[in-house]
């Protein structure tokens, strides 16, 4: 194995398992459900963890192995587990920390299913959730109770892009002996390194821009042996939300271009968010590279770039908003981020259709915000069709007038 501190070799060759057999330069796909024991005794022995060797997919294969291991050493933590979706990953993620009666604390505004699996279902399961401002050290320490079991955020957050300090949060839960976990999907550990700054796990919706080709649906969770091997034995096990060898399979392969296509989404998103900033008919534009964002001041401290998301603010009503992004030609109007292709989408009415009217109010999700993960086609040819789409919309208005 490459030992190396660079990223670039990291995405390339970190966890890389040699094949011996044939000696394939391309990790191998492992398309079997079972695996074979050469007697009685070896798999007993595997089976009482006193011998290391896979069983069975749904227990662990060799192409998801290289993939758990190569994030690991991403994010700068022992081990790895890979899921089959971003949402198994954080539901078996918390569920593997918090049972009946345990308390936890979460952002204000979260991914939309993030949101209704702690606020719809975590209430019947007996766990309680305080939705706080995770911006506010007062107001998550004030929410500690003496059940509180773990802290959960996102940062950026979806889709408002409010930043949260990760150094903070890590610093209460220590403090306070609770378990920190956090979504790093929008910064990606091409921009963003959560364990070094004290976190304890870090999921992912593999999907975006691990894969980055939006081919695959995948999560990961990053920690501590012990953590990982807890999740492994408990809720991946048990609930079976595993990585196809497949999808393992498409996500190495995508990973070896991460930093090189994640410093063209930077550089992209940029310029968009500049041209929107100074655009009469965008209220507000939500992005951290902007020295108007509240999150700027943290990048070069726990965000190497500001990465390729932005949310922003239509001047005018949901249907000017709607206008708009029915007028886009090159922008596909999607949900996901971190493909190629510019993806945009309207959070109220799309992925966060789960909150309630005023918990998206209390969350800063209106009716005009709209996300936009910016791809990697030519920039001008980006700004060109967000131009001529706002110049639809204003005709609109001027025929409505």
């Amino acid at each position: 194995m490459i030992d190396s501190k660079h990223i670039e070799t990291k995405t390339i060759h970190a966890g890389k398992v040699k094949d011996g057999q044939f000696g394939a330069l391309s990790t191998p796909i492992y398309q079997t459900s079972t695996f074979i024991f050469d007697n009685v005794q070896q798999g007993s022995a595997r089976f009482m963890g006193e011998e290391e060797g896979f069983i069975y997919g749904r227990l662990g294969n060799p192409t998801v192995r290289e993939l758990e291991q190569r994030m690991a050493a991403l994010e700068s933590t022992e081990d790895a587990a890979a899921f089959g979706s971003g949402m198994g990953a954080v539901s078996a993620t918390l569920l593997a920390n918090l049972e009946k009666g345990d308390h936890l604390i979460a952002s204000a505004a979260l991914y939309g299913c993030t949101f209704s699996l702690m606020n719809h279902k975590f209430p019947q399961m007996g766990i309680e959730v305080s939705f706080v401002d995770m911006t506010n050290e007062s107001e998550i320490r004030a929410a500690i109770k003496e059940n509180t079991k773990l802290i959960y955020f996102e940062t950026p957050i979806n889709p408002n892009m409010v930043v949260i300090d990760l150094e903070m949060v890590a610093n209460i839960a220590k403090h306070n002996n609770l378990l920190s976990i956090v979504d790093n999907t929008f910064m990606s550990p091409a921009l963003q390194n959560p364990a070094e700054f004290g976190i304890d796990l870090i999921v992912h919706s593999a999907t975006k821009y691990l894969n980055g080709h939006g081919d695959v649906i995948a999560g990961v969770t990053c920690g501590s042996k012990e953590q990982i091997e807890n999740i492994k034995l408990t809720t991946l096990k048990d609930m079976g939300a595993v990585m196809s060898p497949n999808d393992a399979w498409l996500i190495i392969r995508g990973l070896k271009t991460l930093s090189v296509r994640v410093e063209r989404h930077c550089e992209n998103a940029q310029r968009v968010a500049e041209f929107l900033e100074a655009h009469p008919r965008i209220k507000q534009v939500n992005y951290p590279g902007l020295p108007s964002h509240q999150g700027y001041p943290l990048i070069g401290k726990q965000m190497r770039a500001a990465g390729g998301i932005m949310a922003f603010e239509i001047d005018g009503t949901f249907d000017d908003a709607v206008t708009f992004m029915n007028s886009l030609k090159l922008c596909s109007i999607a949900v996901s981020l971190g493909d190629a292709e510019t993806l945009i989408q309207h959070p109220a009415s799309m992925t966060h259709s789960p909150y309630e009217e005023e918990e998206r109010a209390a969350a800063g999700i209106s009716e005009t915000l709209i996300r936009l993960s910016v791809g990697l086609e030519n920039v001008h040819d980006i700004i060109s069709d967000l131009t001529q789409a706002l110049d639809v919309m204003n005709s609109r208005l001027r025929q409505v007038g």
